[in-house]
């Protein structure tokens, strides 16, 4: 297998396929019931698993919730079986405010990210969006923290669901080095049309990082990979979210026979109703 292709975020070398973490932690997007079942199976050895197998294919770039119970543990477990350090991409939470208490308790956060490891901080969709403001077209304060996490030693983004907020950190010389971009086929969870965040992607001064490219499994990979490797730009990233060291391989075969312009050699699944298009050994 071939070592997957990198790209740059401001000097940083990153794999262009990222480890997504949602389906570690059970956000499915799917039901509640889903959720649970991913919780009762994903444990911090499970997780490792998946993450070595990334890894092991130069892909060790990881996005998400750092601070989640186990993932920090499952990531230096990973680190330990491959000898290769983990880039971390954080997505922190925390409340905004003007108050003394809140500024506070913003760098207490961003510090601790820090601390575990990360290299890039984004903090979370529920914490830029609510201060997208379309009238000035700004994100109010967001250069506050922008300066906390450079402070802290990590480079800043935006974790965002609002597309307007890469135009409008853009317009605005917003000190970031990179976005998230809700983006697939689907159209699943994107506020515009598909052609319209494919156009902002384009037109981005920075790297963007692309997540739902499945649409929460909605899409098979092989059509959400092709069409996400087949329309970004060539400094542009897609996070993918697994279960199991075996979803991760096949997604990393399917996205390189895409990228490679080949067949790929992913095993079909199989079913009573396929078998008059199987062909006959010999």
């Amino acid at each position: 297998m071939n070592a997957f292709p990198r790209t740059e975020i401001e000097g940083v070398s990153v794999s262009r396929m990222i480890i997504g973490t949602n389906w570690f932690f059970g956000w499915s997007h799917t039901s509640a019931a889903k959720d649970t079942l991913i919780r009762n199976q994903m444990t911090v050895s499970k997780i490792a698993d998946v993450v070595e197998t990334f890894m092991n294919a130069g892909i060790d770039t990881l996005i998400g919730l750092i601070e989640y119970p186990g993932m920090k543990e499952a990531i230096t477990e990973a680190e330990q079986r491959t000898g290769r350090k983990v880039i971390v991409i954080s997505t922190p939470g925390f409340i905004t405010g003007d108050s003394e208490q809140a500024r506070g308790e913003a760098e207490r956060v961003i510090e601790n990210n820090a601390k575990m490891g990360a290299t890039f901080c984004l903090p979370h969709t529920s914490t830029t969006d609510p201060l997208v403001d379309s009238r000035i077209r700004k994100i109010r304060d967001m250069e506050i923290y922008c300066r906390l996490i450079r402070k802290h030693g990590m480079l800043p983004g935006l974790s965002t669901h609002l597309p307007e907020s890469i135009v409008f950190a853009d317009e605005s010389g917003l000190d970031v080095a990179t976005y998230i971009s809700i983006y697939n086929a689907a159209g699943f969870l994107m506020p515009l049309e598909v052609d319209w965040v494919h156009r902002l992607i384009w037109n981005a001064k920075h790297p963007v990082i692309t997540i739902k490219p499945m649409a929460a499994g909605r899409l098979l990979p092989l059509v959400g990979m092709a069409f996400s490797w087949s329309t970004i730009r060539p400094c542009d990233m897609v996070a993918v979210g697994t279960m199991s060291s075996d979803e991760a391989k096949e997604l990393i075969e399917i996205s390189l026979s895409i990228l490679e312009r080949r067949a790929d050699e992913v095993i079909l699944q199989k079913t009573r109703s396929k078998q008059t298009v199987t062909p006959k050994a010999g």
